[in-house]
């Protein structure tokens, strides 16, 4: 516990410090987020500063280098994936200030980026052995050998551009992934498996992120956030062997990523909606729900459904 607090602490001030540092240089260069105007609740944050995830993924990445140091291979190339995306991301946020549309990155060089930095992890676990994956509420884990190496490119493919498209309400993305980490750090410490202390080192990073990011944000994670805590949380799960929780601990942004996908499929099919507006949170939200409430319900349903994931542990 002395070393979970310690970490927790050091995290939360390096995220804090960096937040301070480039929060005004961030409003200096007009790095401001652009908003589409068919978001019209979100219509006065236009020009908000955005990529502070660039704070707190660094955060992460240097103490968990501080705690874990360079032995582990497994806490490095975490790292390492965790910062790849972080610069995918980046490209991604810095095209749109540049271009000062909601553009980015092209929809097929985001995917090629995303999947050879997937093939890279999904080769790294079928090379070193880590290709049993453990099956919720059996009690047992099954070795599908190569079947690691598709389920993996799956797994960070599906995981990075849903939590993604959770990052669309202030405290949102940040705050359900702080139930994820804190869930599957529960997880991991109680069977004393590699990676427990990273997911509490992150927890204290995002909540430093969360100070500026709640209800009305002074700063957003951007792409530069979002697909770096996706590619965190697939690498700590697959790692460990926990690919097929997932879709458990992380049912909310599961849910975002289906609501958008029927959405798209019944319109097209339609002309109609099934939802006010996709992902799911702005449906809510056009429902007259405020931003905090819904980012509290995505945190409180993450905890309860993690909860219940570990009584069967």
């Amino acid at each position: 516990m002395k070393d979970i607090s310690i970490a927790l602490l050091c995290a939360f001030a390096a995220s804090v410090l960096l937040l301070m540092l480039i929060l005004p240089l961030l409003r200096w260069l007009k790095a401001g987020q652009y908003i589409l105007g068919y978001v019209k609740e979100h219509k006065n944050k236009g020009g908000t500063p955005t990529m502070g995830g660039l704070a707190f993924i660094c955060a992460i990445i240097i103490v968990g280098f501080c705690f874990h140091g360079f032995s582990n291979p497994d806490i490095n190339l975490t790292l390492a994936i965790t910062a790849s995306f972080m610069v995918v991301g980046f490209l991604d946020d810095f095209l749109k200030v540049h271009r000062k549309d909601n553009g980015g990155l092209k929809p097929y060089q985001k995917i090629i980026f995303q999947v050879s930095i997937a093939i890279v992890a999904a080769v790294y676990c079928y090379i070193n052995g880590k290709t049993a994956v453990n099956i919720p509420f059996a009690g047992f884990s099954f070795d599908i050998q190569w079947g690691i190496i598709p389920l993996v490119i799956l797994i960070f493919i599906a995981t990075v551009n849903c939590v993604n498209l959770t990052d669309g309400l202030d405290g949102l993305a940040g705050g359900t992934s702080c139930g994820y980490l804190l869930i599957l750090g529960i997880m991991l410490f109680s069977k004393t498996v590699t990676g427990w202390l990273l997911c509490f080192i992150a927890i204290g990073a995002v909540m430093a992120f969360l100070v500026f990011n709640t209800n009305k944000a002074a700063i957003f994670m951007g792409d530069t956030g979002s697909l770096a805590l996706g590619g965190l949380i697939s690498c700590l799960s697959v790692f460990t062997g926990n690919s097929l929780y997932i879709p458990l601990l992380g049912i909310m942004f599961v849910v975002s990523g289906i609501s958008v996908i029927v959405q798209v499929i019944y319109y097209k099919r339609t002309s109609k909606r099934v939802f006010l507006m996709a992902p799911l949170h702005h449906h809510f939200q056009m429902k007259g729900h405020t931003e905090c409430k819904i980012s509290y319900c995505y945190f409180a349903i993450t905890c309860l459904v993690g909860i219940f994931c570990l009584i069967f542990w």
